[in-house]
């Protein structure tokens, strides 16, 4: 899977952390910035993502900053992502397969470097089950 990252700087250590895991797991990460602890504003980089993922530039895309609020309230804004918030291993699991979701929403300063992790791992190895959630995410669009 090409899995795009990106994050503002309140993100960027978990994001860091998160491409080399992807890679680790054997996935082509994409990291599209930023690449330091600049401050910048996370609209800027959360659109980046999103085109990416809406274009099929890549198969999903993972956001970062502080809470995780703030990416996942701007890419719900661009037509054809659905983006999760997630805390849990569960959440990411589920949004996945019965929401279809593209974009995995983390925050850096919400949960440590290993539970997201988990919940990286558990969004990339799950899928959309389909059936009776279809039309229920047709809804969403």
């Amino acid at each position: 899977m090409r899995v795009a990252f990106a994050s503002d700087h309140a993100g960027l250590t978990l994001k860091t952390s998160l491409v080399a895991a992807v890679r680790e797991l054997g996935h082509e990460p994409v990291d599209l910035g930023p690449e330091s602890g600049a401050s910048v504003d996370y609209p800027d980089f959360a659109k980046k993502l999103c085109a990416e993922v809406v274009a099929a530039r890549v198969d999903c895309g993972v956001l970062v900053c502080g809470t995780g609020i703030g990416m996942s309230m701007t890419a719900n804004k661009v037509k054809g992502i659905r983006a999760a918030l997630c805390h849990t291993e569960f959440e990411a699991r589920m949004t996945r397969a019965h929401n279809d979701a593209n974009v995995l929403c983390l925050g850096e300063r919400v949960v440590g470097s290993g539970v997201a992790r988990g919940i990286v791992e558990a969004f990339l190895s799950s899928k959309f089950e389909g059936g009776r959630h279809a039309a229920r995410v047709a809804k969403i669009e």
